[in-house]
């Protein structure tokens, strides 16, 4: 597609878009009157409307049934988790028995690590990205101490080469290849959260395996933003929070996936909880702990009814809309319109993202969108905070990340292409 810098050819897209009509799904901050462009669903998704309803329905449910509501009808709190592990899996690419939602993200992190960071004398590293998320460059370090070990040794960041911004997946595999048998554990992010990089995540777990080591991934920027196979890419384990692109309230309940390779290797550690405890067995009240079949054996505590009634109603408008790929090829388009704008803006930026044009504008190869989701990060100058306030002053909400980018993410559920439009006319002058 040969794209143009206008307002009709951004609304002859809209026109045309099948997913058009969901953006009406969703409540969206007002500016000066007006909806506001909201650029930040990688960060906090807009509310569905239909999440109201679905926490008055628990709450009715709580008022008639008291107690009993964890036991009455086909809603009963006992099996929630069912519900939501049957709406996640598809949206990681797993089995529903290799996904359970629970707690939040980082709390899903360390239960992890607990089962697949098992350090020896001899095999104790972790390899991770340069520049991960705080909580996941937090989580490692503390995991590492747990064991008495050093993070300084244990820990092996892999960074882009000098003078470049992006990790090349041949540097990522020789890094693991290199470090070999003493790799205990490979954990990257899907997405870097502040480049915006879609990693390889098959061939990173291809070449930790190749080394002995597990492989686990944090979804955050990843999951219902692109495509995942966790099962058919053999990853051990990931895990994902819910508000960002899945649209399910601040702080919302996260998800974790635990391939089925592993869900009867009874040798393997885990921190119990009753809740995680075969269910046919779990009101006996009895000593010894028999966890449930797959991902579910993973649960420490009973099922946050609340938070997972907002998640059921946000999944709900996923499986509505048709899925992970049809949102993906809206995604890929509306992304590639913004990089289109942005590189014909007089302002002074990079986009650090994986690029899915070539020298110029005229050749567009989407191929290359495997590479980013739906967010474009921009590299300013010393005047960058001056442009971010000025985009918020005229309504459009973005996000900022230290020390100088910009992250835009106009996602497929609520997004237009016009409102890409408008932002390049913002950034025009």
């Amino acid at each position: 597609m040969t794209f143009q810098n206008t307002l009709a050819f951004a609304q002859a897209l809209d026109k045309k878009d099948p997913l058009r009509k969901y953006a009406s799904e969703f409540l969206c901050p007002t500016h000066n009157g007006e909806k506001a462009i909201y650029f930040c669903g990688n960060s906090l998704g807009l509310q569905p409307k239909s999440v109201r309803a679905a926490i008055n329905f628990e709450l009715d449910y709580w008022t008639q049934y008291g107690v009993e509501g964890w036991f009455t009808g086909e809603d009963q709190w006992l099996t929630y988790h069912k519900q939501l592990s049957d709406l996640s899996a598809p949206i990681v690419g797993a089995k529903p028995s290799e996904v359970i939602i629970m707690n939040t993200l980082t709390i899903n992190l360390h239960l992890m690590m607990v089962s697949f960071y098992r350090p020896t004398k001899r095999r104790f590293k972790i390899i991770m990205e340069a520049g991960a998320f705080p909580s996941d460059q937090y989580a490692i370090e503390s995991q590492i101490r747990f064991h008495g070990l050093d993070p300084s040794v244990c820990i092996v960041e892999i960074a882009p080469r000098e003078g470049e911004r992006l990790l090349r997946t041949e540097d990522i595999v020789q890094i693991i290849r290199s470090q070999g048998n003493t790799v205990a554990l490979i954990l990257f992010g899907g997405i870097n959260y502040y480049t915006g990089q879609f990693y390889d995540l098959e061939k990173i777990a291809k070449a930790g395996h190749r080394v002995g080591a597990k492989v686990g991934f944090d979804l955050a920027h990843a999951a219902g933003n692109v495509p995942l196979k966790m099962h058919d890419w053999q990853a051990d384990f990931a895990v994902w929070c819910s508000y960002k692109y899945m649209n399910s309230s601040p702080g919302g309940i996260s998800g974790a996936f635990i391939h089925e390779k592993h869900h009867a290797d009874k040798t393997l550690p885990r921190f119990a909880g009753w809740w995680g405890h075969d269910e046919s067995q779990r009101f006996k009240m009895e000593k010894g702990f028999i966890p449930m079949e797959g991902a579910a054996g993973w649960q420490a505590s009973c099922v946050q009814v609340i938070p997972s009634a907002i998640h059921k109603a946000s999944l709900k408008i996923f499986e509505q809309a048709g899925g992970i790929a049809v949102l993906r090829k809206k995604s890929v388009q509306l992304t590639a319109f913004l990089e289109f704008v942005l590189r014909q803006c007089s302002q002074k930026f990079e986009i650090i993202t994986p690029s899915v044009f070539g020298d110029n504008l005229d050749t567009l190869d989407t191929k290359n969108a495997q590479h980013r989701g739906a967010q474009l990060s921009i590299l300013t100058d010393e005047n960058g905070k001056k442009l971010f306030d000025k985009l918020a002053a005229n309504g459009v909400i973005c996000d900022w990340r230290e020390p100088n980018v910009i992250r835009l993410a106009p996602t497929p559920l609520y997004n237009s292409f016009e409102e890409v439009w408008r932002l390049g006319q913002l950034l025009k002058g």
